[in-house]
């Protein structure tokens, strides 16, 4: 095999040019089988084989900086940079991760996980180079539908002052931003990239301009003049009026072809952006007709592309996107908005039944709420759902455009919680916390499937701005007997005891209840709460609790600086109850990848380690 020549970077500069394209599909099978087994990203990655190569090809790694943005599309390189072998254990706990990480490799020059950032790293990585003087290259690669995100272009803006070159890859898996001209573009792209072709366009306008009277005349004509044929004929036009040199479309696909462009780019003494047209999915025909269903896929049947485990249970994005089309079809000024996560976030459903009422805005989350609040001031009544990573993009947004003005715009944060194998750039274990540090914003939670339902439909007809949070995977079906009515700022309680109190929000209610039933074993009553609003807090309820009960325990799956455990140990403080508290909550810290299960117990929120802690504290 091709493949077992490649043992670290930069191997790929010994193979012949034979060998390159028999290396590109051996990559693919590898990462289909690998993927198979251990699920991951895989359209995206299978789309981007040859890029990868191109680049590697083009230039020295770790010498030379490439950023990718998000890193959905960072296998390949991980492969060529010689870690083959972690894909035993990718995404697992202390295994390898899905995205880019500096501490795994010097090959990796940035962390990535979030879309629409290597324009601006990148653009960090060149000025700090031409500051200190260093030689290597730097080369952002970015997506067109990241291109989507505000930020993007906030880097381009700035980018176009650059005098040293700094290289930008546009891979467009999807929607072309303009049509590959032919020939003609061809050509005009390889003399463009040539320095005989700008020594001749910087030597004709000087000597133009010495000619007296009328020689800057001409030189502005001509200018004139060429600038119209471009706009014609060379389909970059947007970045070069932004002063950005464009190159291509260039064949994603053709190895040699574009490792050739890249090192013509590098000479350029600026931005240059390179436009590589790419399939999705290419090579894995299921993934190549349904690249959103294989963006983040799970283990799946290599034959079928079907997934090798059946879903049983409606998980909790299925239970709002039924909801949703429930509000959408009882009330009319029901909008629904979503960044780029149409499928992900349970909206398609949405978009189907009311297209004129439903927004995907791409990558782009702050213009999502605000164009949110946008909605809500004209009357309607618009849903954000997000995933929570991604919303505290939007921190901003929400406070200024949303909050200030008390906008009835309703927040639905899905995969709130630890989330697992993505790791730290997408465990959402913040939200409760930066959520409710904002006046005018409350806060809820729900404990089953049943309580999402309620809260959805309640914040519907909430006149404010309303979060409800809600973890990725399964619905929890327990504790249906409990089902009182929502009512703004109140607790729900489940069990009346004595001694203990658990006072549990959200994901965490089915495990304060099994942390109940261990008590009660080892011999201690408890009383459990669940809390249902992270904010406001039910202060009647903490005043009754301090009463009967010795240790007030909070738990939450949230980091615990700001959490729902501080809110609730300030009120103890402020009104001077005696009582303990203990606070369960996700350490100050980032979270790595990994089972959930795992982490949980690495973190210990599992029932028996919080059962542990709790006696600890009691005694």
């Amino acid at each position: 095999m091709v493949l077992d020549k490649i043992k670290q970077e930069n191997d790929i500069k010994a193979l012949s040019k034979e060998e390159l394209p028999v290396l590109a599909e051996e990559i693919r099978e590898f990462l289909i089988q690998k993927i198979s087994v251990m699920g991951g990203h895989l359209a995206s990655n299978l789309g981007a084989v040859e890029l990868t190569m191109a680049l590697h090809l083009a230039f020295e790694l770790p010498k030379d900086k490439i950023i990718w943005d998000v890193g959905h599309q960072s296998y390949t390189h991980k492969i060529l940079t010689g870690r083959r072998e972690g894909f035993d254990q990718l995404r697992k706990f202390g295994g390898m991760s899905g995205f880019p990480k500096r501490k795994e490799s010097a090959c990796d020059c940035f962390d990535t996980g979030h879309s629409s950032t290597s324009v601006s790293a990148g653009l960090g990585y060149a000025q700090a180079r031409q500051i200190k003087g260093d030689d290597y290259k730097v080369i952002s690669v970015i997506g067109d539908g990241a291109l989507t995100g505000g930020m993007a272009f906030e880097a381009l803006n700035n980018a176009s002052r650059m005098r040293s070159n700094f290289m930008i890859v546009l891979n467009d898996n999807k929607m072309s931003i303009s049509e590959n001209v032919g020939g003609l573009s061809r050509h005009l792209n390889f003399l463009r990239t040539t320095e005989s072709y700008q020594e001749i366009k910087t030597g004709v306008a000087n000597s133009l301009s010495k000619i007296p009277v009328y020689g800057e005349r001409i030189v502005e004509k001509i200018r004139k003049t060429k600038s119209g044929i471009k706009q014609l004929i060379v389909p970059g036009m947007l970045f070069e009026n932004m002063g950005i040199m464009y190159l291509g479309p260039v064949n994603g696909h053709d190895i040699t072809g574009m490792a050739k462009v890249f090192r013509e780019a590098s000479k350029y003494q600026g931005p240059v952006l390179i436009h590589v047209l790419t399939r999705k999915g290419k090579g894995y025909l299921p993934a190549e007709r349904h690249p959103a269903r294989f963006h983040g896929a799970e283990p799946f049947h290599i034959e079928t592309g079907l997934p090798q485990k059946k879903r049983e249970k409606a998980n909790y994005t299925d239970v709002f996107s039924t909801v949703m089309c429930k509000l959408g079809s009882r009330n009319e000024n029901v909008a629904a908005v979503t960044a780029a996560m149409a499928d992900g976030t349970g909206l398609k459903r949405f978009g189907r039944q009311f297209p004129d009422r439903f927004f995907d805005v791409g990558i782009a989350e702050e213009h999502a709420v605000t164009f949110a609040a946008g909605l809500a001031a004209a009357g309607l009544k618009p849903v954000v759902a997000v995933y929570s990573s991604f919303l505290q993009r939007a921190y901003d947004q929400i406070l200024h455009d949303v909050c200030i003005q008390n906008l009835p715009v309703v927040f639905a944060v899905d995969r709130a919680g630890l989330v697992g194998s993505d790791g730290e750039t997408h465990q959402g274990i913040f939200d409760l916390s930066y959520l409710s540090s904002i006046p005018n914003m409350t806060v809820l939670a729900p404990k089953n499937k049943w309580e999402l339902s309620d809260m959805i439909k309640f914040a519907a007809d909430f006149p404010a701005p309303a979060a409800i949070r809600y973890p990725r995977g399964e619905a929890y079906d327990g504790l249906k007997e409990f089902r009182e009515p929502i009512v703004y700022g109140k607790s729900e309680m489940l069990y009346k005891e004595s001694k203990i109190a658990l006072v549990a929000i959200g994901s965490m209610v089915k495990t304060a209840a099994a942390v109940r039933e261990g008590l009660h074993e080892r011999g201690y009553s408890a009383t459990l709460v669940n809390a249902r609003f992270a904010k406001p807090l039910d202060e009647d309820l903490l005043t009754g609790l301090a009463a009967g009960h010795k240790l007030i325990v909070t738990m939450e799956e949230n980091v615990i600086n700001g959490g729902f455990g501080e809110h609730v140990t300030e009120f103890f403080s402020s009104r001077r109850l005696k009582n303990r508290i203990l606070n369960i909550a996700i350490p100050d810290n980032y979270v790595e990848h990994g089972n959930t299960e795992i982490l949980c117990r690495e973190l210990k929120l599992d029932a028996a380690s919080i059962c542990e802690r709790v006696i600890r504290e009691y005694i």
